[in-house]
């Protein structure tokens, strides 16, 4: 146990001064009964309340102390600890273009996208993982963090709505989305530090290029998961908004460009996916999950809890049983 205000310790003085009062000075101040000799008395049996006549002035000095306790504030701690865990640093890259929405994947690509997605999370918990969201521009939508519960509240939520009520622009920015996660770990300390871009599109808008954004990531020692969610070919897209905002879906070709991410990936020293159907996509997140594993020290710091109750309660019994004497057994005539 320890003490947060240690300095409270120096009122115990007080105890001198007062335990002296009580040997040499008590008499004076109480009511006595003058005789001529109290020999009479030497010999008188010994009863319960005569050997408890103290007991009143040793609970006060035990209550003071225990007050003095608390005003110290004890409190008890949890042991430091350190173990072998894995971890590193991870943002996600998730496109939320109007795209996503197909529905060659059940129920539709970006569903289908955060369901796998949120396993990955809730499978890694010893790692810094944010999330980066794009469509005809990117922003990041959490950055890194250990709460995942806070990331994973965040990740839920995430859909198409921004770009169709044109909160964000139409299109789909590659370069930008992974240019943002890129910036949120130019500056880990990471042993290992991960992008995993999820798309179905190809690079229609934004100010920087995919391949240049992958540059940008090798020089920064970041590897590219490129993951292109969905068929390629002909898919059932949506292709307008209808007056209740609901879309219209139709027949249309799929503008996938693959050989870029694979070309993201192979610069950055990542891999390449491809997840035509949702039992391929869990298996990719599984394919990344046991790639990226670094062994890293982990200390627990010990977390202090406050302990001054059982003193406090000590205090106040002891006050109480003193007066309960005083007014009862120990009552005195005045």
């Amino acid at each position: 146990m320890q003490f947060a205000n240690p300095a409270y310790f120096f009122l115990l003085i007080l105890l001198v001064p007062f335990l002296l009062w009580y040997v040499f000075l008590r008499n004076r101040y109480e009511t006595t009964m003058k005789v001529a000799s109290t020999e009479g008395y030497r010999h008188l049996p010994t009863t319960w309340r005569t050997q408890l006549v103290h007991a009143p002035f040793v609970l006060r000095m035990f209550a003071f102390v225990m007050i003095v306790i608390v005003l110290a504030r004890p409190q008890t701690a949890d042991p430091s600890s350190e173990k072998d865990v894995e971890g590193i640093d991870i943002m996600m890259a998730m496109d939320i273009s109007v795209s996503m929405l197909s529905r060659d994947l059940t129920p539709n690509r970006i569903e289908a996208a955060k369901a796998v997605g949120i396993e990955f999370i809730a499978g890694r918990r010893n790692d810094n993982i944010g999330l980066t969201l794009f469509g005809g521009e990117a922003f990041t939508q959490c950055p890194m963090t250990t709460d995942h519960a806070a990331l994973l509240s965040m990740f839920k939520n995430v859909n198409c709505n921004l770009q169709q009520n044109g909160i964000i622009a139409d299109g789909t920015a590659i370069g930008m989305g992974l240019t943002n996660a890129i910036s949120r770990l130019a500056t880990s300390k990471s042993p290992s530090k991960v992008v995993i871009l999820i798309t179905d599109g190809a690079n229609n808008t934004g100010d920087i290029s995919p391949l240049t954004a992958a540059d940008i990531a090798k020089s920064k020692g970041i590897r590219v998961y490129t993951i292109a969610v969905g068929k390629q070919g002909i898919v059932k897209q949506p292709v307008a908004v209808l007056p209740d905002g609901s879309y219209q879906y139709a027949n249309v070709k799929s503008d996938m460009d693959p050989q870029t991410l694979r070309q993201i990936a192979e610069q950055t020293g990542g891999l390449y996916y491809a997840a035509d159907n949702n039992n391929k996509l869990r298996e990719i997140y599984k394919d990344i999950d046991h790639l990226e594993r670094v062994k890293l020290k982990a200390n627990n710091y010990s977390k202090r809890y406050e302990a001054f109750m059982p003193f406090g309660l000590a205090a106040l019994f002891a006050l109480l049983l003193e007066i309960m004497l005083r007014l009862t057994v120990l009552r005195r005539i005045p």
